[in-house]
């Protein structure tokens, strides 16, 4: 629902009634993941559940709805092209009136993801509760309920773990909170703040990256010792630029799991400080540029600062996948294919040299 916000939170704040779908889970092949959400006022549309394949049919089904309905759709014999899905898969959607009546919390919902601040909404899809019912989560507070206060805090505890992680999907309880039944689902939405890109060195590389970057949906942050390189001006897609030695500002700077750091400095006298401070931080990949002879002298360097061979073991260098890239827009693609390839576990082979499923879980 992130991409649709800004338009749905027009309609909401103008006091008009709409239809919001919502994918809560999906099976096989499907072609956009739990959290793709579609808007339908009149005749307008904005977002998408399918890529196409259903639109139509939850178009209709998301202009005239009156109560939520969890309705899926899939391949049927009969009628697989008119509101199926040709790629095979199933997906369930949940689709909804949305209203300032219907959805009062959705004001606080939007200013949290404005200001980055983690917000979840768990609602109830199937089952013996309330059809609909909400209850929106933040890591020290809720509002609203599902029905029972054990179903709340059952719901509260998962869905904070969830939020920590960025999780979005279904969990299963009892028609009061019982974690040994599975009968009442409860779908939730987890709205975790952008995962960061971190890109040290301020060099044509750099804003390649940063701009893919941006487009990949990262919150990204240039830095560079060297003011007279590091300017918005010449990053203007970057979140923010910051002028310090790399080193120190990624001491000093957040850094989790979902953490992404580009080091492109191509000079030890930056990276190797730089990467001392990286490889022992939690971030999820770590990736520095350079030829192979530079790689080794960088390990070699290392070695001699005391990193352990685990801890070397976590770079990514050369950086990116083997597309033989050679402009900086090109590097740029093989990083952000091996991020994406870390990310779902794909095999980074051609698919049409593949079998099975082409969509994979998250690894």
């Amino acid at each position: 629902m992130r991409d649709v916000l800004p338009e749905i939170m027009r309609w909401w704040r103008s006091g008009l009634r709409f239809g919001l779908a919502t994918v809560v889970s999906t099976f096989a092949s499907a072609p956009r993941p739990p959290g793709a959400a579609m808007a339908v006022r009149g005749d307008e549309v904005v977002g998408s559940v399918s890529g196409g394949c259903v639109e139509g049919a939850v178009f209709d089904l998301a202009a005239e709805i009156d109560e939520p309905v969890l309705q899926r759709y899939g391949v049927t014999d009969d009628d697989a092209f008119a509101v199926g899905l040709t790629c095979g898969g199933i997906i369930d959607i949940l689709v909804e009136p949305v209203s300032i009546e219907t959805y009062p919390e959705l004001g606080d919902i939007a200013r949290s993801v404005a200001a980055h601040e983690p917000v979840a909404v768990a609602t109830v899809v199937s089952g013996p509760g309330r059809m609909g019912a909400r209850r929106v989560v933040w890591p020290d507070r809720s509002i609203g309920t599902l029905g029972f206060d054990r179903l709340d805090e059952a719901v509260d505890d998962d869905t904070r773990g969830m939020l920590a992680q960025g999780v979005t999907g279904i969990r299963r309880y009892g028609p009061r909170g019982e974690r040994r039944l599975d009968d009442l689902a409860v779908f939730v939405h987890s709205f975790a703040p952008p995962p960061r890109l971190l890109v040290f060195g301020a060099i044509d590389f750099a804003a390649a990256v940063a701009r893919l970057g941006k487009f990949l949906g990262y919150h990204v942050t240039v830095c560079d010792a060297r003011p007279v390189f590091a300017t918005p001006k010449r990053f203007p897609e970057a979140d923010e630029v910051v002028v310090k030695w790399p080193h120190d500002y990624l001491a000093s700077t957040t850094v989790d799991e979902r953490t992404v750091i580009c080091v492109l400095t191509h000079d030890p006298k930056f990276d190797v400080p730089l990467l001392e401070v990286a490889l022992r931080t939690p971030a999820g990949y770590v990736g520095a540029m350079g030829s192979r002879r530079t790689h080794e002298d960088r390990l070699a360097r290392l070695r001699e600062a005391g990193l352990a061979e685990e801890e070397l073991a976590r770079l990514r260098s050369p950086i990116g996948l083997d597309l033989g890239a050679r402009t900086p827009e090109e590097t740029a693609v093989s990083i952000a294919a091996e991020l994406i390839q870390l990310r779902w576990g794909g095999s980074g082979r051609p698919l049409s040299d593949t079998s099975g499923r082409i969509h994979h879980e998250a690894s």
